[in-house]
C-alpha cells in the first residue's frame, strides 16, 4: 500500500520553472557591487520569489481597482495596494512615482517620446531603467 502511494506521488510531481528570464534576473542581481557570482539555486529562488511578489502586487492592485469600480489598474491603485501592506510600503513606496495630474495637461505619447532626448541627463554612474531592458548593440 505504501509503495502505491509513493509511486503516485512520484508521478504527480511537477517541475517549477520561473517565467522571468534567468539571464535578466542574474544581470539585475549582479548590479549590486557586492555580488560577484550567482549560484543557480539562488537565481532560481530569487526568480520564484520575485514572481510571487509581483503576483501579490498585481492581485492587490486589481482588488483596489475593483473597489474603486475601475477596469484598468493604474499607478494610483498600485500605490494604495503598497500602502495597505506595511512590509511592502516600508521599502517600495518611496520608489514609486507620485501620482500624475489629470490627463488634460499631459502631452501625447508621441510628444513624450520625442522629448526624451532633451530630458536632463542622469547622474554619473547611473543609468535609466529603460536602458537596462533594451538589448545592447
Amino acid at each position: 500500500m505504501a509503495e502505491q502511494e509513493e509511486e503516485e506521488h512520484d508521478t504527480t510531481e511537477e517541475t517549477i520553472a520561473p517565467s522571468l528570464p534567468p539571464s535578466r534576473v542574474k544581470r539585475i542581481m549582479k548590479l549590486d557591487k557586492e555580488v560577484n557570482k550567482v549560484n543557480a539555486e539562488a537565481l532560481f529562488l530569487v526568480s520564484c520569489c520575485t514572481e510571487l511578489f509581483l503576483e501579490f502586487l498585481a492581485e492587490e492592485s486589481a482588488r483596489v481597482a475593483v473597489e474603486k469600480k475601475r477596469r484598468t489598474v493604474k499607478l494610483d491603485h498600485l500605490r494604495v495596494a503598497v500602502k495597505r501592506h506595511r512590509p511592502t510600503s516600508d521599502f517600495l513606496l518611496e520608489s514609486l512615482p507620485v501620482a500624475s495630474e489629470p490627463d488634460a495637461d499631459r502631452p501625447k505619447a508621441a510628444e513624450r517620446n520625442r522629448g526624451r532626448a532633451s530630458e536632463k541627463p542622469v547622474p554619473a554612474g547611473t543609468r535609466r531603467i529603460d536602458d537596462f531592458f533594451h538589448k545592447d548593440s
